[in-house]
């Protein structure tokens, strides 16, 4: 099994939507994670606070400043994210497909390098 993050990307100065539209993403994520954690899949998952709330922590020439973030200046950030175990790609976009109609956002696709253990 291979790990995958799974992230759901927050788009800045996009209006909220309304409230039954978070109502139904709220059950469509919990409703996956139910399924995640049924097929063994689960490894970890989180929602975000909104991008505005990070700090930096960087080094630069030994030193290490701590500046108010976000790092990336973009309008779309991760918002939250998902930690599963698939088989393969096929798997894992097979899990993105049913996250992205849950949260009702883009979800990235990427694999944890070979040598973490799932």
């Amino acid at each position: 099994m291979t790990l995958y993050l799974l992230s759901v990307h927050y788009v800045e100065d996009q209006p909220p939507p309304p409230p039954h539209v978070v109502e139904e993403m709220h059950k469509g994520v919990m409703a996956l994670n139910d399924e995640l954690q049924a097929a063994d899949a689960w490894v970890f998952a989180g929602g975000l606070e909104e991008p505005s709330t990070s700090t930096v922590v960087r080094e630069d020439n030994g030193e290490v400043l701590v500046t108010d973030g976000p790092f990336p200046e973009a309008k779309e950030q991760i918002g939250g994210f998902w930690v599963i175990k698939a088989a393969d790609g096929d798997e894992a976009l097979a899990w993105a497909r049913k996250a992205t109609l849950a949260c009702k956002g883009p979800v990235d696709v990427r694999p944890f390098q070979p040598d973490v253990e799932a």
